[in-house]
């Protein structure tokens, strides 16, 4: 059974029982997705490339922070963004409804009706011909078959201790293939081992500040 948790920014975030792991930072849920995807993986990028328009694949939805939070910076941004997620295991309605996310960021009724459509599993809004289109795919990494290619991968599995499927060379390998050249992956683990896989198939790895509570994190590149 899943647990609602507070984190120290007052956010929640879930606990796995089963795992005996969170779904984000016990340091502070918002903060650590505001930092690790948002500032060092989407405004990287678009800062980094002008980009009008943006394909991202995020490995774990989870409590659907990240996606919500990548909404609210395309209706900021006005660019085109397609926004696919993975995950085999999504929470029930009625879990994402107490994690108050809407009420923590104040949000208005439209962008909470667009919190909860994603967990329902599709999106799909357009403003002045500039349109962001949300998919929820109920599949692990290792089955899914995805035809996109990816400018900006967000990695959120749960850390390699507990789920070190999702942190090998052939998962990096496999992400290295689906990301466009100079693609962007990013992750808030900072574990040796995972810089080394990444770098093996082909990543150009930088190492950055972690958001708080951790020193590092790591942003990679696909080397053209």
């Amino acid at each position: 059974m899943l647990q609602l948790l507070r984190t120290k920014d007052n956010s929640f975030t879930l606990y796995n029982p089963v795992l005996d792991e969170t779904y984000h930072s016990r340091n502070g849920a918002l903060q650590e997705s505001l930092y690790v995807f948002i500032k060092q993986g989407l405004h990287h990028y678009i800062e980094k490339t002008n980009a009008k328009e943006i394909n991202i694949l995020e490995v774990g939805f989870g409590t659907g922070l990240n996606a919500l939070l990548t909404y609210l910076e395309f209706e900021k941004l006005n660019i085109k963004t397609n926004y696919y997620s993975l995950e085999p295991y999504p929470i029930p309605k009625e879990i994402a409804d107490q994690l108050e996310y809407p009420t923590i960021l104040s949000l208005n009724k439209e962008e909470q009706t667009t919190f909860y459509q994603m967990h329902e599993g599709f999106f799909f809004k357009e403003t002045n011909g500039v349109s962001f289109q949300f998919k929820l795919l109920k599949d692990s990494f290792a089955e899914t078959d995805l035809e996109t290619h990816f400018d900006l991968i967000y990695f959120d599995a749960f850390a390699p201790d507990k789920q070190p499927d999702l942190w090998t060379k052939a998962v990096f390998e496999k992400c290295n293939e689906l990301l466009k050249p100079s693609g962007i992956w990013v992750t808030y683990c900072a574990k040796g081992e995972v810089k080394r896989n990444l770098k093996n198939v082909g990543f150009k790895v930088e190492t950055l500040p972690g958001p708080p509570g951790k020193r590092e994190m790591i942003r990679a590149v696909k080397v053209d």
